[in-house]
């Protein structure tokens, strides 16, 4: 083994959630200064704690970030991502129920978006929009 291989990390699970109104727009935020890829926008989310389930992960990150809670969670897709500083797996939820209006509770942008139109977007969102336009608007897109 040569010395400067690294091992192999396991990858750190994700909850992301899409939020989807009745007209198909989506939530999406903007990444906080301080973060990487500050600026970027993806779906909301964060790591899964242990012990937690994906789903209670999901509803406490919203908690915390927008100030909303989460009624109903639809798991979508999952999707691994290998970033320079970390190595992800997303876990996808679609909602169509939450209580409460999201707010910027950590200071982040976040904007509802039909035809997704704000940039740079995370690596790992963009070839999800795709599958997320076929789901909300079926043969349209």
């Amino acid at each position: 083994m040569s010395g400067d291989s690294k091992p192999v990390a396991k990858p750190i699970d994700v909850a992301v959630g899409i939020l989807m109104q009745p007209n198909g727009d989506v939530l999406l935020g903007q990444r906080p200064e301080g973060k990487p890829y500050a600026g970027y926008w993806e779906f909301p989310g964060g790591k899964v704690e242990p012990g937690e389930s994906i789903f209670a992960a999901l509803q406490r990150e919203f908690k915390e970030e927008l100030g909303i809670e989460v009624l109903d969670g639809e798991p979508w897709c999952g999707v691994e991502h290998v970033y320079p500083h970390a190595h992800v797996r997303l876990h996808f939820y679609i909602s169509r129920q939450w209580r409460g209006e999201p707010q910027s509770l950590e200071g982040q942008a976040f904007a509802w978006q039909g035809s997704v139109g704000v940039e740079p977007l995370l690596p790992a969102t963009i070839p999800l929009l795709q599958w997320l336009d076929q789901l909300r608007y079926g043969d349209k897109a």
